[in-house]
């Protein structure tokens, strides 16, 4: 594991320059050169490309920040991805900044609903692993005594 990667992602307003390279991307973002990669692989990011070098413009940045909180709602890269071209269908790209970067406008309630009960699933899961371990813990630390 990389050691800068426990680092907070730098806070930099994305739009402020033309285009930036992939070191950039991962600093500002918070993550790996591999994960950049990955997403363009996917079919996700379009970089510029000159000879090996990948470049970022500000399309490609505001697609990253919408793949990053996609994530952070429990999407699965094909959801982030179908989610990204229905805004695109919809003309999300004429609203305003902050229209840009919300992955959540294109949904309808249902959708809503059943990513809340997908996560509200996830957390129960969690939460009854939490336990078994914790009482698995317990249990060596009192036979240790």
């Amino acid at each position: 594991m990389l050691s800068d990667r426990s680092t907070a992602p730098v806070k930099v307003e994305p739009f402020d320059y033309e285009e930036c390279s992939i070191s950039d991307m991962a600093r500002i973002y918070g993550v790996s050169l591999r994960t950049l990669r990955f997403y363009e692989d996917r079919g996700l990011l379009f970089p510029n490309r000159q000879g090996t070098a990948r470049f970022y413009n500000a399309a490609n940045r505001m697609r990253l920040e919408l793949i990053l909180k996609g994530k952070r709602l429990g999407f699965t890269l094909a959801e982030i991805q179908d989610l990204i071209v229905l805004r695109g269908k919809h003309g999300a790209s004429h609203g305003s900044e902050s229209d840009k970067s919300d992955l959540t406008s294109g949904l309808n309630n249902q959708q809503i609903e059943a990513q809340i009960a997908h996560l509200e699933r996830q957390r129960g899961e969690l939460d009854e692993a939490l336990t078994e371990l914790r009482e698995a813990l317990d249990k060596l630390k009192h036979n240790k005594s």
